[in-house]
């Protein structure tokens, strides 16, 4: 399930987050991680969500290249 709410809920940037757990869900879905969560009767996409929402997902931002 997806925790809407909490989405809904959050302060920051929430594009950021939802783009760091789109990133990492198609990681999941690449390696044994995926079949181990669907294994439990989860989902990728709520289990990344809810880890991005509760910060557990460390990540940098890349830099975009562009001169300023």
């Amino acid at each position: 399930m997806i925790p809407l709410n909490e989405l809904i809920d959050k302060e920051g940037n929430v594009y950021e987050m939802t783009c760091v757990a789109i990133k990492e869900a198609a990681i999941y879905s690449q390696i044994d991680k995926k079949k181990e969560i669907e294994n439990s009767g989860e989902k990728v996409v709520s289990v990344v969500l809810t880890r991005a929402l509760n910060d557990e997902i460390e990540y940098t931002e890349e830099e975009s290249g562009k001169e300023e």
